[in-house]
């Protein structure tokens, strides 16, 4: 059953939008619930000719660290679908067009708190381009076998959720 919702306010912080619900539970039970409405995002598990995966190191603020992640981005709103976001973001990040796309499906990646939906995408034959990061991206690119992206996961050194769930889309798909 759906929660009736009988009051709802939105506040804007940054590029965040939180919603506030007023919310009927199915046994009746008042309760208030907030969630941060985010845009859709996209992630992509980019393989060269060499079956090397293309990983990016990237400093996260809000972790105060760098973080091993795919490539990925919001969708914005001149993408005509997330797989043009997904080309667009491969180009910005990495500097690589992608001949061939396979596509993995979507995550919620934390439906408590969020809405926000990420689109999985794994995508080869890699020509290389021209990098276009944001003023606020910071990261190096690197070349990483699945052999030893496996080991950093197993380790806990690569701990980007999309990416993990965009890795084992494709493991799953392609067996």
């Amino acid at each position: 059953m759906v929660w009736k919702v009988n009051h709802s306010t939105k506040q804007t912080a940054d590029r965040f939008e939180i919603t506030m619900d007023e919310v009927e539970l199915p046994n009746g039970e008042q309760k208030r619930f907030s969630y941060v409405d985010f845009a859709k995002g996209v992630c992509i598990l980019p393989i060269n000719q060499n079956k090397k995966v293309l990983c990016i190191k990237q400093y996260r603020h809000s972790l105060k660290s760098w973080q091993w992640e795919l490539p990925a981005g919001m969708i914005d709103p001149e993408d005509a679908s997330p797989k043009e976001a997904a080309k667009r973001e491969l180009e910005e990040e990495t500097g690589y067009r992608a001949e061939h796309w396979l596509e993995l499906g979507s995550v919620y990646p934390s439906p408590g708190s969020t809405s926000e939906e990420i689109f999985l995408y794994a995508a080869a034959g890699l020509t290389p381009t021209q990098q276009k990061l944001d003023s606020s991206e910071q990261l190096e690119l690197y070349e990483i076998s699945m052999e030893e992206l496996k080991e950093m996961i197993v380790s806990g050194e690569f701990n980007h959720g999309a990416g993990l769930a965009a890795i084992l889309r494709y493991k799953f798909t392609t067996d």
